[in-house]
């Protein structure tokens, strides 16, 4: 007997720890079976504006219009979503016993499914699996569902329920509807739009906008009319709410900047991305584009970009990556901001800026600006003119080329090469001798970006926010770059309401791109206008197309005050009036002005020196030919023969030396100098249709109006020239002498090549 009771009690303990083995295999397998992650599905990436205005969205990789699963739902889809699919949601843990007997009722009534007595946690629990519907499914889906309750709150369930219902076609989620079919986001629908939607994910195959139209609007009108019974509106809302009409078809989403947006999604695919972009100015400056591109395509140019950035946050307020985005030709596609493009004149600013800060140059140090021949490389101004010498200034104000490769050879091409990198404002990715002296003419590749970067950091400078550019140098760039002419030769200072822009144009060599970038203290804004397909147009200058759009961009921001001169950045000293350079003891016309402290690292001016002269002033003598009281000794400005040739054509008042007189000259003097080309010159010629090459004009420079020079070349005489010295032979190729002498007996020789080209040579980059 006792054997008896402690078998029964062993199996009754068993049985106990069975049971509770298998409770707990329950509990365990019921707290791990809802997955972490409840959907697995791609998103389309949003863009919004800083604002949070959507300014547009691409679509998800399984083509799917969805947003990014939201954390909150508008109090009025709660509303009407738990009164129409669930209305005891909040009173339930996941399942409803009463809705599902009542179900069940049904159902077996109607002999068949005509409800499914499903609770909202239910639905997402079936949103998420995506099986067919049976009954042994319908069982899961309560399980789950309790068990989802436990995981989240309320709130997050009906998020999720929002950002993953069905609502027709190829629209899911709430936020993906809204914008779909009523063109703004869910939190300004209206009761009647709320309702709407709330009724879709119900049965959003048979509801449908381009079909059962009647079905959809009686039950969301039903919706309303249980809102108003339930005196959640008021009657003058639900009567304005029922002659609401229904959307007629879904609409497309916003497109504001596309390239931005397309961008995004390139670098964050599936992401909700808040922008910088200020979503009303960037419209402002995109329809500002369009009609600027509707003038420009009369001359078959037909893309344009622009960048907006506010210079205190660093931060872009609009990008205009090209216009006409939906247009079919693919060239509006491409995003010019992002796109290494020629930079034509528009680094000359930092180049000046770079020798400025170094102590290289002075602002209005005299530049040479004659014809040069650097090893073949020929570079021309624009205007194909030449003034002899200009301040450093005016040269980058007037973008002049020929001052500005002299600038670059002083200053050194792999130095600058580096400056350029080193603040990320050319890529570069050739060494520095494939670019050459052509880097600082177009002969290099930037972005727009990165460009109005650079000069939006130049700007934060002088606001005390940036320290990678000296704020005394910059102010002087600015300051020169406040000169360049506006377009139609607007003289804004004559005009008050009309703000200081230091700005700056380029255009690159065949017409291909044209630049603008301005600067204020509020704003940066680049501009570039061109074809993206690399195609040139005549009149496709900085000047003359980016130039203005940019004007109109500015025309739209708020004005502000110039930039505060920095302090304590510069040293007071004398400069030669006539040259720009430091005083030297034998200038006599001085202005005191602020330099950059590197500045005292500059050259006295090398121009002005000592002459003797007769007391009638009508010669030079040598000093020792001089009589007391006879000659007198003045201070003289003196450039360069080949600068002074052209110098005094648009400088009426520069006095040329007197002659010497006979017998009593100054033996180191040369009167004479090559204009072109110059010594140990490389020059390209084309080739003729017989083979020779074309034929080479030398040009020379003589102080003296009246001389008469006599041209050697190789040692034999070819021909004298008179007034203007000029000589056209015909070279074969190879090393050649040339060699001048004057009828004072002066002379003067210079080597050059002679190279033969195949076809006939063009013009370098401007």
């Amino acid at each position: 007997m006792l054997l008896f009771f402690l078998m029964r009690y062993q199996t009754t303990n068993n049985r106990k720890k069975v049971v509770l083995t298998t409770l707990a295999v329950l509990l365990i397998a019921y707290y791990f079976c809802l997955p972490k992650q409840l959907f697995n599905v791609p998103y389309s990436t949003v863009v919004t504006d800083r604002n949070g205005e959507l300014l547009g969205a691409r679509i998800a990789g399984d083509g799917q219009w969805r947003f990014p699963a939201g954390d909150t739902v508008p109090e009025k889809f709660k509303i009407c979503l738990t009164n129409f699919e669930d209305r005891y949601f909040y009173y339930h843990r996941g399942v409803n016993p009463l809705s599902l007997g009542r179900a069940i009722i049904q159902n077996i009534k109607e002999k068949r499914i005509v409800s499914g007595g499903s609770t909202l946690t239910m639905q997402l629990i079936r949103l998420s699996r995506n099986k067919n519907r049976t009954v042994w499914e319908k069982s899961i889906e309560a399980i789950l569902a309790t068990r989802l309750e436990f995981r989240y709150s309320k709130e997050k369930i009906l998020a999720l329920y929002a950002s993953y219902a069905p609502f027709g076609g190829n629209v899911v989620g709430l936020d993906a509807a809204a914008w779909r079919y009523f063109g703004h986001p869910a939190d300004r629908l209206s009761w009647a739009e709320t309702a709407t939607l709330a009724v879709l994910p119900n049965a959003p195959s048979l509801l449908h906008l381009a079909k059962n139209r009647e079905a959809l609007l009686k039950k969301r009108n039903r919706l309303l009319k249980k809102l108003f019974d339930k005196k959640i509106i008021d009657e003058t809302t639900y009567e304005l709410s029922l002659s609401e009409n229904l959307p007629d078809e879904p609409l497309p989403l916003p497109q504001i900047a596309p390239h931005l947006v397309s961008r995004f999604h390139k670098n964050n695919p599936g992401k909700n991305c808040i922008s910088t972009i200020d979503k009303d100015l960037q419209i402002q400056i995109e329809n500002i584009l369009e009609r600027w591109n509707y003038e420009f395509r009369q001359n078959d140019i037909r893309n344009i970009a622009a960048i907006v950035i506010d210079v205190k946050t660093n931060q872009t307020i609009a990008y205009c990556g090209n216009v006409r985005f939906l247009d079919k030709d693919a060239s509006n596609q491409v995003d010019v901001i992002q796109a290494e493009r020629s930079t034509g004149s528009i680094l000359k600013p930092f180049l000046y800026y770079a020798m400025l800060q170094e102590g290289d140059i002075l602002p209005k140090t005299l530049l040479p600006d004659v014809q040069i021949n650097i090893n073949g490389f020929s570079p021309q101004n624009f205007n194909l003119q030449y003034e002899g010498a200009v301040p450093a200034n005016q040269a980058v104000s007037r973008s002049l080329n020929v001052p500005l490769v002299y600038m670059l050879r002083k200053y050194g091409v792999p130095k600058f090469y580096n400056f350029l990198k080193q603040n990320h404002i050319a890529a570069l990715p050739k060494p520095s001798g494939h670019y050459g002296l052509s880097l600082i003419l177009g002969g290099a590749e930037a972005k727009l970006s990165n460009l109005s970067n650079a000069y939006s950091n130049m700007a934060r400078s002088l606001l005390g926010l940036e320290t990678a550019y000296q704020p005394a140098a910059v102010w002087q760039v600015f300051n020169a770059l406040t000169e360049v002419n506006r377009p139609e030769q607007i003289d804004w200072k004559a005009i008050p309401s009309m703000q200081k822009i230091a700005w700056k144009t380029g255009t690159s060599y065949g017409f291909r791109d044209a630049w603008a970038i301005g600067v204020t203290p509020k704003y940066v804004v680049g501009v570039w206008v061109g074809n993206a397909s690399g195609e040139g147009r005549p009149n496709l200058t900085g000047a003359k197309t980016a130039g203005p759009v940019m004007f109109s961009i500015f025309e739209l921001l708020p004005a502000s005050k110039w930039f505060e001169q920095p302090m304590g950045q510069f040293v007071e000293t004398e400069v030669c009036r006539q040259s720009g350079h430091l005083k030297s003891r034998f200038c006599e016309d001085t202005d005191t002005v602020l330099i950059c402290t590197n500045g005292l690292r500059t050259d006295p001016c090398p121009f002005h020196t000592i002459v003797n002269l007769t007391a009638d002033e009508q010669f030079r003598i040598y000093e020792t030919c001089a009589e007391a009281g006879t000659s007198i000794r003045k201070s003289w400005f003196i450039l360069p023969p080949a600068w002074a040739w052209y110098y005094k054509q648009h400088h009426p008042e520069y006095k040329s030396l007197p002659p010497l007189k006979p017998g009593c000259g100054e033996g180191n003097y040369q009167p004479m100098q090559f204009i072109y080309p110059q010594g140990n010159a490389k020059v390209n010629l084309p080739k003729q249709l017989d083979g020779t090459t074309a034929s080479i004009t030398f040009e020379l420079a003589h102080n003296n109006p009246a001389a008469v020079v006599f041209w050697h070349i190789d040692n034999e005489y070819i021909a004298s020239t008179t007034d203007f010295h000029k000589l056209s032979v015909r070279l074969s190729t190879g090393a050649h002498a040339v060699t001048v002498v004057d009828n004072e007996g002066n002379s003067l020789s210079c080597r050059i090549e002679v190279a033969g080209l195949n076809a006939t040579s063009t013009r370098q980059d401007r």
